[in-house]
C-alpha cells in the first residue's frame, strides 16, 4: 500500500497522545522519593496528582475552541511542546508549592491535544474509528512503557531525572511535528473565543437528544475504566489473594490486551456500526468483570482481564458517534466540551469504587462497575430497539 500524508498525520498524533501520556503517568512511579525530598504526606501529593488529572479534563472544551481559532498543528505543537516543558520545570522545582504548579500546568497543556488531534484525524481519515483506535494506542503505549522505564530511572538516578525522560521523548516528537504535519486552516479564525465559550450556546449543544445519550454512555464508560485503573492490582490482590507482583502481572495484561483492542474495535466500528462495537465492548466488560469475581483459578481471571482490556477501548467506537452528529464548524469545540463533560463527571468513579470497597468489600465494589456496564449495553440495546435515533 502507498504511503500517505494522512498515515503522517495520524502516525505523528499517535506520537503527540504518546508524549502528553507520558508526562502525566511519570509522576507517580517515583511519589515516595518525592514526598521524602518534599518531606510531605501521599495526601498532600495525591490532592496535586489530582488537580493535574483535573486539569487535563477541564481543558478539552478549550482546546477545541483554540484548535478552531489558531489551527490544529499550533495546538498540538503547543501541547507537546508544553508538556516537555512542564515536565522539565517539575524536576527543576525548588520546593513543594513550584512542583503542585508545574503539575497542574502539566494537566492543563497536556489536555490541549487529544479533542484537537481526534478532530484533525476524522478529517482527513474516512475511517474515522480505525484511526481514532490508532490513535489512542499512543496513550495505552505509554502506560505499559512510562511505568517502567522511569521507575528504573528513579531508582538509579533519582526522582528529578526520571521525570525529566518526558523532555527527552517530547523534543524529537515536537520536531517531527513541525517538519511533517503541514500548517492547518483554522475553521473559525475570525471568531472571538469568548463568543464560542458561551452558556447558552453550551447547553444548547448538550442538551441534543443525540448527544445527551451520547454522553451517558461516555460518562459510565469513563467512570468504569477510572474505577479499573485505580484499583484492579488492590482488587486482585484483596479479591484472589495474589501476591503484589502477580496482581501488577495482571494489571499489565489487561493494558496489553485495551492496547491491541483499540485498533480491532475501531475496525469493527467502521464495518458494523458504532453502536454494535460499543454495545459488543460494554457486554464484554460486564461478562468479564464477572469473571473477575466468580471465576476461580488463573485462566478465568485472565480470561476475564483481557474481556476488560476490550471493553475498555469502547472510545474508539463510541467517540465517532459524536463526531458523526457534530457539523465541521462545531466539531472542535463542540466535541471538546462533550469531552470536558464526560470526564470530570466520571472522575468520581476513583473515589466511589474506593468508597463502596471499604463498606462493602471488593466484589461488590467491582460488581457496581458491572452493573453499570450492563446498563450501558441495555441503553444502547433499546435504543436500537425502539429505534429512537438517539
Amino acid at each position: 500500500m502507498r504511503w500517505r500524508y494522512r498515515n503522517t498525520v495520524l502516525l505523528l498524533c499517535t506520537l503527540a497522545f504518546f508524549v502528553v501520556m507520558f508526562g502525566r503517568l511519570a509522576i507517580s512511579p517515583v511519589v515516595p522519593e518525592i514526598t521524602g525530598e518534599f518531606d510531605v504526606s501521599n495526601a498532600v501529593i495525591g490532592a496535586a496528582l489530582t488537580g493535574m488529572w483535573l486539569a487535563y479534563g477541564l481543558t478539552q472544551y478549550p482546546s477545541g475552541v483554540i484548535g478552531d481559532r489558531f489551527g490544529e498543528r499550533k495546538t498540538i505543537l503547543v501541547a507537546v511542546g508544553g508538556t516537555a516543558a512542564a515536565s522539565l520545570f517539575i524536576a527543576l522545582a525548588p520546593a513543594f508549592p513550584a512542583f503542585v504548579v508545574a503539575t497542574l500546568v502539566l494537566g492543563a497543556v497536556a489536555g490541549l491535544h487529544y479533542s484537537v488531534a481526534t478532530t484533525l484525524l476524522s478529517r482527513i481519515h474516512d475511517n474515522v474509528g480505525t484511526a481514532i483506535g490508532i490513535h489512542n494506542s499512543g496513550a495505552t503505549v505509554a502506560g505499559l512503557v512510562a511505568p517502567i522505564v522511569v521507575a528504573w530511572v528513579g531508582v538509579t538516578y533519582g526522582w528529578r531525572p526520571a521525570i525529566a525522560l518526558t523532555v527527552a521523548v517530547g523534543v524529537p516528537s515536537f520536531v517531527l511535528i513541525y517538519l511533517f504535519v503541514r500548517p492547518t486552516e483554522p475553521q473559525r479564525p475570525d471568531e472571538s473565543m469568548r463568543d464560542r465559550i458561551e452558556l447558552e450556546s453550551v447547553l444548547e449543544l448538550l442538551s441534543r437528544p443525540v448527544i445527551a445519550f451520547s454522553l451517558f454512555i461516555a460518562i459510565v464508560g469513563e467512570f468504569v475504566w477510572q474505577g479499573v485503573a485505580s484499583f484492579l492490582p488492590v482488587f486482585l490482590m484483596a479479591h484472589h489473594e495474589y501476591s503484589p507482583t502477580l496482581a501488577a502481572t495482571g494489571f499489565s495484561a489487561y493494558f496489553v490486551a485495551q492496547g491491541i483492542a483499540q485498533v480491532g474495535v475501531g475496525v469493527v466500528s467502521d464495518r458494523f456500526g458504532q453502536d454494535r462495537a460499543t454495545a459488543g465492548c460494554l457486554l464484554a466488560g460486564a461478562v468479564g468483570i464477572g469473571l473477575l469475581i466468580t471465576g476461580q483459578g488463573l485462566v478465568a481471571v485472565a480470561v476475564g482481564l483481557a474481556l476488560l482490556g476490550i471493553a475498555m477501548s469502547f472510545e474508539a467506537a463510541l467517540l465517532p458517534r459524536f463526531l458523526t452528529v457534530l457539523g465541521d464548524a462545531e466539531r472542535g469545540a463542540g466535541f471538546g466540551l462533550v469531552r470536558t463533560v464526560y470526564l470530570v463527571t466520571a472522575s468520581s468513579g476513583s473515589v466511589v469504587v474506593g468508597l463502596v470497597a471499604d463498606v462493602f468489600g471488593w466484589g461488590v465494589s467491582f460488581a457496581l462497575l458491572g452493573g453499570l456496564l450492563v446498563l450501558a449495553f441495555l441503553a444502547l440495546v433499546v435504543n436500537w430497539a425502539f429505534d429512537l435515533e438517539l
